[in-house]
Order: C-alpha cells, then structure tokens, then sequence
C-alpha cells in the first residue's frame, strides 16, 4: 500500500519520461525552461517525480516535445490492445485543478484519432496557453453537466448533448459552469 508520501507510480514513470524526452533533444533543464516557459525547478521536480504535474504544465511541454497529452501519458503506459477494457483504461488526476483524464482509446504510432473522458469539478478552470500539437482537431460532445469552453478570443457555452468542433492554432480555456461538475468526451485528431 502506498502512502501520500511515495510518488505515484505513473508519476514516477512520467517524470522519468519527460527527463529521457529532454536529454534526446541534448536539451539542460535551462534550455527547456526557455522553450517551455516553465522553471527549471519545476521541471527538474517533474522530472524527479517530487510533484505531480498539472495539466498546463503537461501541456507546455507536450507543445516542446510536439506530442498530444495523449500521446505522452500512453509512453508510461504498456503498448495499447485493440480492446481497452474500461478497468484498463488509463486514469490521469490533476488534483490541483479538479481535472481527471481517461485515455478511451489510447494513442497508437499509426493512428491520427484518440478518445478522452474528461471530468471537471464544479468551479474548475483550466487554461492553456498554446496546444499540445498546432492545428490540433477537437470534438467536445457533453455527457453530462455544462461547460464554457473559449478558443482565441470566440466562448462557446455547451450543455448536455452539445458538441463542439475545432481546430486548435491558439490558447484554450475550459470552464466547468455546472454546479455538479461536466463530464465529456473529447475526440482528437492530430493534423
């Protein structure tokens, strides 16, 4: 049993793949700092596994390293079956920002589409400042609750059974407007 002050083990195998991801670029911690507009203290605890990182900061280095969040967290992970069976799908928690990501349908190497359940709790508030990969398509289609979800300078403002398609060139925010907290499915497909 692990206790709350053992790293989470798909945090240390994250940390260990985000180190391995800069030293194949000959990049120091400096140099990803730069590029990413994280500290370097915040990178090397990441790296370390001293810190879960937050979906934002994922996200600046996924933009880096020109992967989807997907794409990254699927590394940690064992190589993806045909048939992911909703036990096995993997499960990522923000807990800073009430955000919990479920890899659907994890990435595969040949494949350009993937599946994302995401939750947020009720007041979560999430931005990103640039996407993981440019030109990046989504679709938001909402399960349950309400979301505002702003791309550029447009807000859309969806409820059970909206769905939103777009194309990401820019920053992002999503917002959970429902006092119960939003669950959607988010499809992705890479340019």
């Amino acid at each position: 049993m692990r206790s709350d002050d053992d790293p989470d083990p798909v945090d240390t195998r994250l940390g260990a793949r985000l180190a391995g991801l800069r030293a194949g670029q000959g990049w120091s911690l400096g140099e990803l700092a730069e590029r990413s507009g994280v500290s370097r203290s915040t990178l090397s605890r990441a790296e370390r596994a001293e810190i879960s990182p937050t979906a934002s900061l994922l996200n600046r280095l996924c933009a880096v390293y020109g992967r989807t969040m997907s794409q990254l967290l699927s590394e940690v992970e064992a190589a993806p079956e045909p048939v992911v069976r909703t036990a096995d799908q993997p499960v990522w928690r923000d807990r800073a920002s009430g955000f919990t990501r479920r890899s659907v349908s994890p990435p595969h190497s040949g494949l350009r589409g993937e599946l994302v359940e995401g939750h947020l709790t009720a007041g979560a508030d999430l931005a990103y400042d640039r996407p993981p990969v440019a030109g990046l398509e989504q679709h938001i289609w909402i399960l349950e609750g309400a979301l505002d979800v702003t791309a550029g300078e447009t807000e859309h403002h969806l409820r059970a059974g909206d769905c939103l398609r777009m194309r990401v060139w820019g920053p992002t925010r999503f917002r959970c407007a429902a006092p119960g907290g939003v669950r959607y499915l988010l499809a992705v497909v890479r340019p």
